[in-house]
Order: structure tokens, then sequence, then C-alpha cells
């Protein structure tokens, strides 16, 4: 039983900051090349303070997500530091609204930075507090590797692999061979022994999905994630019945409960929740339970420094999600070595200020 060290909220931080990305991302829906991060602190009564980010996706949307936060300050401040309580509050507090979209994002922050608190106050990593232990996590480099040719995919891929045993390659071309064209350019790139996953970022009907994927099939391929809407599970149900790769979902979820949904329908034949949509530590621990009763392997999106720690204490932990997005404002980024992300052995995630750096990218 997880012993929670007596803590009380004193305050909330939140600091939006636009950080460029090393490999701008082009996917099927545009162009990624600026990573817009709120970064949260939780402060204690005790000295003790808990933090995290969360990536927003667009600029449009990190006022909202820092807003948010803000307004739930004096909600929450001088409440003891019991995430699962805090938790149940929040979702109370905006169950008519409801808990998805920005409104989650914010309440993920909340969750994460509370419990890196309580495993900084505790003296242990979160991996240990949560009642694991750190350990290297196998880890796929997903940086770049954007929609960008076969040329420029066989040149990013070769410098992507150093030092990685899988990487992934977005999809999505004009049409099916392009696909295959591409996929055999990151092949000849990394050669027989490195995987290689795929991502469609939802951009194919189903019936173009079944098509392209069929086309796929030995091309040794890990997984296509997500080929269609992610909310239509059904529709991922019908892709998975004609897929021979296997099928990956998750980073989506908004919540346990999408998640149940979607292993109902059954959509996935992986699973791959997003720290942040999937609802925090609390989430990801409720749905890292679901995948094991389903009997599905999962793998992390996104947040590598969190997710490391969260996969540890995963029953059917397969991948880490690798992107080095925060790296330029944190003190001392995720390590990778030999293929596996080291989970720093230090009292909580591990994530810290570069101040210097935060000073340099806030958001005005």
């Amino acid at each position: 039983m997880i012993s929670h060290p007596r803590l009380k909220i004193r305050d909330l931080r939140v600091r939006p900051v636009n950080v460029p990305m090393r490999l701008p991302l082009q996917t099927s829906g545009g162009t990624v090349s600026i990573a817009p991060l709120a970064l949260v602190d939780l402060l204690t009564e005790e000295g003790i303070t808990g933090s995290t980010y969360l990536f927003c996706y667009t600029p449009l949307a990190l006022r909202p997500v820092v807003q948010v936060i803000e307004n739930l300050t004096p909600f929450l401040t001088g409440n003891p530091v019991v995430p699962f309580e805090i938790d149940r509050k929040l979702q109370r507090q905006f169950r008519l609204l409801g808990a998805k979209g920005i409104v989650g994002m914010a309440l993920a922050g909340i969750d994460m930075a509370a419990w890196d608190a309580l495993a900084k106050a505790a003296g242990m990593p979160l991996a240990s507090l949560l009642g694991g232990a750190p350990r290297g996590i196998p880890a796929y480099n997903s940086n770049g590797l954007g929609i960008i040719g076969p040329e420029r995919a066989y040149e990013e891929a070769e410098k992507l692999a150093d030092g990685f045993s899988a990487i992934k390659v977005r999809l999505g071309y004009a049409d099916a061979m392009a696909d295959v064209e591409v996929v055999r350019a990151v092949r000849r790139a990394i050669g027989e022994d490195v995987r290689l996953m795929s991502d469609y970022n939802q951009s194919l009907s189903v019936a173009e999905a079944i098509a392209r994927i069929q086309v796929l099939a030995g091309e040794g391929l890990d997984w296509v994630e997500e080929p269609t809407l992610a909310d239509d599970f059904a529709g991922h149900a019908q892709i998975r019945a004609r897929s021979k790769i296997p099928i990956q979902m998750g980073e989506n979820w908004w919540g346990p409960h999408e998640m149940a949904r979607c292993v109902a329908a059954g959509g996935s034949d992986l699973a791959m929740p997003d720290a942040m949509k999937i609802g925090g530590v609390t989430g990801w621990l409720r749905a890292a339970a679901l995948a094991e009763s389903a009997g599905l392997p999962v793998s992390s999106h996104l947040f590598p420094e969190v997710s490391a720690h969260l996969l540890a204490v995963s029953p059917t932990c397969q991948w880490l999600e690798y992107v080095d997005w925060a790296n330029p404002v944190l003190k001392e980024p995720l390590r990778i070595e030999k293929g596996q992300a080291v989970i720093p052995d230090v009292p909580g995630t591990g994530i810290a200020w570069n101040e210097k750096a935060v000073k340099r990218y806030l958001s005005a």
C-alpha cells in the first residue's frame, strides 16, 4: 500500500513556453515546429514543489490551458496532496462540462505535479513510490520522420536510429505505393535489426486504411498507429480484422473510460496511453490495469520523463516513445543508453527546470 507523505497545496504556478523543435514534425495534418509547453509547479506548505509539463499541440491552446490551471488554484489551495482525492474533487467540479480537451489537460498537469511532489517528499523516484523500481525501459526514437519523402526520410532515419533499437515513421502520402517507398527507404537506412513502427495520424478512411495496410503487409512494420479517426473504435475494429500488422491506438483516449470502450469494441491490438490525455499518473494506473486484464502490451505517447516511471510499473510494458521536445527547458533531460530510457535515481520524476532557458522561451 502506498503511503502518502502529508503535504498541503500552497500554490500552483504555470508558465507558458514555446520551444523550437530540433526536428520539425511534418504530419498529414500539418507541420509542427514549435513545442508549446505549459510548465506546471505545485508548491506545498512544506516547501516541496512538484513539477511537470503539458504539451499543448498548438500555441492557440497554450494560454487557455494556463488559464484553467490558474483559475483552479484558489479551488485547490489548502487541499492535502492526495492525488486520488484531488482527482475525485476535480472530476466532480467538471462533471457537467466534461473533463476532456483543455480541461482534461489542465487536470492531468495538476495530477502529475502532485505525484511528483509526493515522490520528492518520500525521497524516492516516482516508480519506487508506485511500488516498482527504476530500470531501463525499451525506447524508440519518435523524433522527425514526418511526411518528407523517401530521400530525406533515408537521411533522417540513419541519424535517428543511432543509439536506438527502434524508430517510427509517419505515413499518409498521396497513395499506398508512396507509403511503401518511404518505408523501404527507411528500412534501407536502419537495416534489419532496428524495429520500425508507423503512424498515420488519423489521416485515412476505413476503406483506404484497409487497402493501404494490405499493401504494407510484409514490409516489417511492428505496428500501424491510428490509421483512421481516433474516436472511430468500430472503424479501427474493421481495419484490425483485415490487417496482418498490429493496430496501435491510445494516444487520444481521454481517460480510462474511453480506453475501455475502445478495448470492448476490439479496436486495437496494443495500447498507447498519453500521460496527459489519460488523466495523469492517476489515470495511467487505471489504464495499465485495463491493459493487463485485456492482455494488451502498453507503450507510451510523449512525456518520456514521466512515462518511463509509469511504464516501469505497468505489467504489460512494451515501448517508451522518446521525443526530445522538452529537453531545452529541462535541467537534466532523460538519458537514453543502449536503446533504453534510464529512469533517474532521484526523488520524483527527475523533472527540474533550466530557468535560463525557460526565461528565453517564455510566451508573451
